[in-house]
């Protein structure tokens, strides 16, 4: 019998050709597709506070509800998708939030607040699943001198989810009603959770291919074995120390607290704000709205080619600017843009987006990788989100607490010191690039 011959170099270049865009692309659809059940909300939120009249800061309380529970959801995920891996935690968290957006739009959590809060709180954590899953495997199949360009793309999967959510929800909306902008997502969404089953593996070794190190330092030992599925996680106290023990982590984490501060004040909010001071329909709010996401795509993706091209990888730099150019463009978009003037208004509010989801992306998508290595790029992206995310739920009710008793003024001066608070955290961090460790 011929003994079975050992891989080659050129099978190695083939496997990782055929699976990384199998898994890139399943996964930006995927990603992508978690803004279907929850930025739909933010389209509804106007006729749930108008049908059972509760206040902008009672109607604010439901998306504060997921933030929160989002952000103690990435902390917690972050760790268990370090240890048991993407295939198995994402589908989960997919049927369970697609369930929550089912729920709610057929039910209309019979009109009464806490359980809106309580039915978008347990959306909020199983949505949380999503984010570490992919940071997760792309870390496992990306080395870092690409990492910024990939995220850069990656990051526009959920400004398209966030411009497809926006239409589709605001259509529904205006035309059937806003449980329809709950139910209709979710089912939709429900199917994502086969795909990313079948679609997707969390590491080259799970289908015979060689380590990412293995790979980048074209290093061949002719072994076909791979490494144990329990060699893959370090422990907890690796993910904590890699997290929790580092203090530049702390740093970018207290960034994109005020990142999302400003990031949701607006994408929570537009649709509210264009209702009430450009006196539009719904539909025609949530159609100036997906400016901002709209934006956000060439705002993502030329951020990330600018920190791989200009920055030599170095993340914070870019984000200190577009944090800076933010706080004046919103500054301007409350104070500079006449009521009416409707292309200008779409203008900087898609500036706006280019800014802070070019900000956002980078933050939370690159630097994870970069600061936890592959090892525990989960635990450290859910780390940094679980601030933004505790940043997002303070900007739901406080916008609302504030837009009720001061007016909007108030809530935009709160959003553009955020912005100002986050790029001078960032400058701190400008000439530091972590050294390239053991796990890349």
């Amino acid at each position: 019998m011929k003994a079975p011959t050992a891989p080659t170099r050129s099978d190695w270049d083939k496997g990782f050709a055929a699976w990384r865009p199998r898994i890139f692309w399943i996964l930006w659809l995927t990603y992508g597709a978690f803004y279907l059940c929850r930025q739909n909300l933010s389209v509804a939120l106007p006729a749930i506070g108008k049908e059972f009249n509760w206040s902008k800061a009672e109607v604010g309380t439901i998306g504060t509800a997921l933030f929160w529970a989002y952000a103690a959801g990435q902390f917690v995920n972050g760790q268990l998708v370090d240890k048991y891996g993407a295939r198995l935690i994402l589908p989960v968290g997919i049927i369970v939030s697609a369930l929550a957006n089912v729920f709610i739009g057929l039910t209309g959590a019979l009109g009464i607040l806490t359980s809106f809060m309580a039915v978008w709180a347990v959306n909020g954590y199983f949505q949380a699943m999503g984010w570490p899953c992919c940071i997760k495997t792309l870390a496992n199949w990306f080395s870092p001198k690409e990492r910024g360009t990939r995220m850069g793309i990656f990051g526009a999967s959920y400004q398209v989810g966030n411009v497809v959510t926006w239409v589709l929800a605001g259509w529904l909306a205006a035309n059937v009603g806003w449980r329809a902008s709950f139910w209709v997502p979710g089912l939709i969404f429900l199917a994502f959770a086969l795909i990313t089953y079948v679609g997707i593996r969390g590491r080259p070794e799970a289908v015979g291919l060689p380590s990412l190190e293995e790979y980048e330092q074209h290093v061949f030992t002719g072994e076909t074995k791979t490494k144990a599925a329990d060699e893959e996680h370090m422990g907890f106290r690796y993910t904590l120390s890699k997290t929790v023990g580092n203090p530049r982590v702390w740093a970018v984490a207290w960034s994109f607290f005020f990142v999302d501060v400003i990031r949701y004040g607006f994408m929570l909010w537009a649709p509210t704000y264009l209702l009430e001071t450009q006196k539009a329909g719904i539909d025609k709010a949530a159609y100036t709205s997906i400016a901002m996401p709209l934006f956000g795509i060439p705002g993502a993706i030329f951020t990330g080619w600018a920190t791989d091209r200009f920055f030599q990888s170095r993340r914070a730099p870019m984000v200190a600017i577009l944090m800076a150019i933010l706080g004046v463009l919103a500054w301007s978009y409350r104070f500079a843009v006449p009521e009416g003037a409707w292309v200008l208004s779409f203008l900087v509010l898609g500036l706006i987006g280019f800014c802070v989801l070019g900000a956002q992306v980078t933050l939370v998508g690159a630097v994870p990788m970069d600061f936890g290595t592959r090892k525990a790029a989960a635990s450290a992206a859910g780390f940094i989100d679980c601030f933004g995310y505790i940043g997002a739920g303070l900007t739901g009710v406080l916008s609302g607490f504030l837009t009720d008793k001061f007016g909007w003024d108030a809530a935009f001066y709160f959003w553009i010191c955020s912005a100002f608070a986050s790029a001078a955290i960032c400058a701190t961090l400008w000439a530091y690039k972590p050294p390239p460790g053991k796990y890349l």
